[in-house]
């Protein structure tokens, strides 16, 4: 049986998934900016680390991360598990417990390992869309944020999202209007 492959995303309620936290787009930040804090909406992440056996990035989530995240006790648990990067460009990486993949093949192989947990994606549009191209894809958990962007990184756009069947696994809403939508992809 393969590991599950689970796409994670911070997501505006006009799908766009472009820096959440911080980063190039002219409304970067806007996870913390726009919405009110409400510790339970973020629920999911911890319940993330600790169910995850592994996490998958692309390299410029990688580069995003790996500067950060070891330095940071809330991220302890992913700083522990193994980490790969898909990347045709990356050679050294420098993130303990790092490994680099160059295929979607390698990855298809990485879910197929008898290796425990789930494998988590954090992060990447362009990953997740072409994940969800091959095949790759088990589930989503989407965390929606109610803001409209308007622009940027969207997680399903037209050349990556074939027509896909999902049902919805769990949901919640919360008090600051953020939304938890986790959808297992129909196969």
């Amino acid at each position: 049986m393969s590991r599950p492959l689970i796409v994670s995303e911070f997501i505006s309620l006009d799908g766009v998934v472009d820096s959440p936290g911080g980063g190039a787009h002219p409304h970067a930040g806007w996870t913390f900016t726009d919405i009110d804090f409400v510790p339970e909406a973020y629920e999911i992440k911890g319940r993330e680390q600790t169910e995850a056996g592994a996490m998958l990035l692309g390299r410029q989530s990688y580069d995003e991360f790996a500067p950060v995240w070891p330095s940071m006790d809330e991220f302890a648990d992913y700083n522990a598990m193994p980490k790969y990067v898909v990347s045709s460009t990356l050679s050294d990486p420098q993130w303990h417990n790092t490994s680099v993949l160059r295929s979607l093949d390698e990855v298809a192989a990485l879910k197929d390992s008898d290796a425990d947990g789930s494998i988590i994606v954090r992060g990447s549009a362009t990953l997740a869309q072409g994940l969800l191209a091959a095949g790759l894809v088990d589930r989503y958990h989407l965390l929606v944020f109610p803001v409209l962007l308007g622009s940027g990184k969207r997680l399903f756009d037209d050349a990556a999202a074939a027509k896909t069947a999902l049902a919805l696994a769990e949901s919640a809403s919360f008090s600051n209007g953020v939304q938890l939508q986790i959808f297992d992809v129909v196969k």
